[in-house]
């Protein structure tokens, strides 16, 4: 058997381009029921309100089937308004990578957490948070580059991570493209 290296604690489930490229119907025929979502730099750029993709996407996904709630360690404020436009439960203030309201999230949707996905952008807050809680969790790549400086410093560091998830997991980058999401629900797909 081969010795993981203590940096596979941080690797994600799976490693995609964008949350507008992952295909929710899929997930859905496997079985899950919701999906967890942070806000900034997964959705929208950091700070920006709700765009007509992220109003889309959600509509598609309630549509489908799926409970939503964004989990985000901003206030109030930030992620209410944002929560109201797609229409979704929300976690403000969670103290990510804390699962307290990872499992917070799952239970208000009423699902187990078997049953959910989570899609950050971030390992050690977003995706670290969600695989210790036992949710399956999908690391997108951040929106905008544009961040602040904190983040900056953590991005240095996730890429060390991720160069050694993409050796021990090239496979792990294939993906279905979800072209658009339109307001009727409907989607264009391609593989990768």
């Amino acid at each position: 058997m081969k010795k993981k290296g203590f940096l596979s604690a941080f690797y994600p489930d799976e490693w995609v381009d964008s949350t507008y490229s992952i295909d929710f119907g899929d997930w859905y025929e496997r079985g899950f029921r919701g999906v967890i979502f942070d806000i900034d730099n997964t959705l929208v750029p950091h700070g920006a309100p709700a765009d007509e993709r992220a109003l889309a996407l959600f509509e598609h996904l309630h549509e489908t089937g799926f409970a939503t709630c964004l989990i985000s360690n901003n206030q109030l404020p930030r992620v209410k308004p944002f929560a109201d436009a797609v229409k979704s439960a929300f976690v403000e203030d969670a103290h990510k990578p804390s699962t307290k309201n990872y499992l917070k999230a799952c239970e208000m949707m009423g699902l187990e957490k078997e049953r959910v996905l989570f899609v950050g952008d971030q390992l050690f807050t977003d995706v670290w948070g969600a695989k210790r809680a036992g949710i399956y969790n999908i690391l997108v790549r951040p929106i905008h580059p544009k961040e602040e400086i904190q983040i900056v410093f953590k991005r240095k560091l996730e890429r060390v991570v991720l160069y050694f998830f993409r050796k021990h997991r090239p496979a792990a980058r294939s993906v279905t493209v979800i072209e658009s999401y339109e307001s009727n629900g409907n989607s264009g797909k391609k593989s990768c």
